[in-house]
């Protein structure tokens, strides 16, 4: 029997990205987050989150990704990092998925490299093609001590 994997599946711009579930604790309604001075320039800011200071990490620009899509609504993934929570921008969730661990083929060899250490895998379904990162790369240790400092 082949082993299943549930994950949530969102949008940046038209493209398909997806995380695992076990990763995401919940989806938040965007929130304007408050700016921090000299935070690195992936970080949008912080948000108030269970009574928490929560790091809004901006997806589009820790990936590289240029921004086509004027979305007015975008969420907010809060994503486990080792004992603290992250949020991700993302334009739209659109849903959760089981997928067959057949289904993930590794990342191609011409985006193996930066961008690879994101990028888990691919997500062959139907005529779909998913990238599915790992929200655990998405900040570097490093990252996450600087973002303690600001907190």
């Amino acid at each position: 029997m082949s082993e299943m994997r549930k994950l949530v599946v969102f949008k940046i711009n038209e493209d398909e990205f997806a995380a695992d579930i076990m990763q995401v604790e919940r989806i938040l309604g965007y929130v304007e987050p408050t700016k921090i001075p000299e935070a690195p320039y992936f970080v949008k800011g912080v948000i108030k989150y269970e009574n928490k200071i929560l790091p809004i990490i901006d997806l589009k620009n820790r990936l590289n990704i240029n921004d086509t899509k004027t979305n007015t609504e975008p969420k907010i993934i809060v994503v486990k990092h080792n004992e603290r929570n992250i949020g991700l921008i993302v334009d739209l969730v659109t849903e959760v998925i089981d997928i067959k661990q057949e289904s993930i083929e590794p990342a191609p060899g011409i985006v193996q490299g930066i961008s690879n250490k994101y990028i888990t895998g691919i997500v062959k379904i139907e005529d779909r093609i998913i990238v599915l990162i790992n929200t655990e790369r998405i900040v570097s240790n490093d990252d996450i001590e600087a973002l303690n400092s600001l907190a």
